[in-house]
């Protein structure tokens, strides 16, 4: 009894992936701080909810109710909807995307019909030649090389943010605690684990995995879970 989840499918396109969980019986666990954008389904009681989510720059402690079914695509970092742009959208601000009586979802005066997990990159590749999502390749490189040739700092630091959410020195914060807390799941060391993640020392990893997964090192060693819903 619990929750189980499911990675459908891995990164294609604007995706990073896609994923299924659900309940069958009520579940407690750490949401932990993440940096994709996301599409989110939810369905509690017979009811179908349709999610926009930001970047969370904190771990939250979450209940899975009995019975419930979620699936979501997280998006490429650099992919976004203009109109529900990540930093609107961040720390469980969530964007509710109304649904039809036909159970079609309703995005930009128009009817879409509500995907499956199994079509879910069908329709975001749909969203993105609509015009309704896009994606700002800058992102990328200064995500990985910290500099843009030919665009000035300040400029490809606001488009950064524009499309993430976030600046970027606190999006490297989060993927290095995520990391980390992979690591110590797998049997590493907590002194390894501060090592070749690049921490001060312990206590600054402490703090780091209690405010961004939501578990201290000697927890998640344990085998403590939290997952990126």
């Amino acid at each position: 009894m619990g929750l189980s989840f499911d990675a459908v499918s891995g990164p294609s396109g604007r995706l990073d992936r896609i994923w299924s969980a659900a309940c069958d019986g009520p579940t407690e666990f750490s949401s932990i701080a993440k940096v994709n954008p996301m599409i989110a389904f939810a369905r509690i009681r017979g009811i179908t909810t349709v999610h926009l989510r930001g970047p969370e720059t904190r771990a939250t402690p979450a209940t899975c109710p009995s019975g419930a079914e979620f699936f979501g695509a997280e998006l490429r970092i650099g992919a976004y909807l203009p109109m529900f742009s990540p930093a609107r959208i961040a720390n469980l601000q969530d964007g509710i995307l109304p649904t039809l009586p036909d159970g079609r979802i309703l995005i930009d005066n128009r009817g879409w019909e509500m995907p499956t997990p199994q079509n879910l990159d069908v329709f975001v590749d749909r969203l993105e030649r609509a015009g309704l999502l896009v994606f700002d390749p800058l992102v990328e490189e200064l995500r990985n090389v910290g500099t843009v040739r030919n665009v000035p700092e300040r400029t490809a630091q606001s488009r950064f943010v524009r499309a993430v959410g976030l600046p970027r020195r606190k999006l490297q914060v989060i993927e290095r605690a995520r990391r980390a807390a992979g690591l110590l799941r797998a049997g590493v060391s907590i002194g390894d684990v501060v090592r070749d993640a690049g921490y001060y020392d312990q206590p600054h990893l402490t703090r780091a995995l209690r405010q961004l997964i939501g578990q201290t090192p000697a927890e998640l060693a344990r085998g403590a879970r939290f997952l990126a819903l």
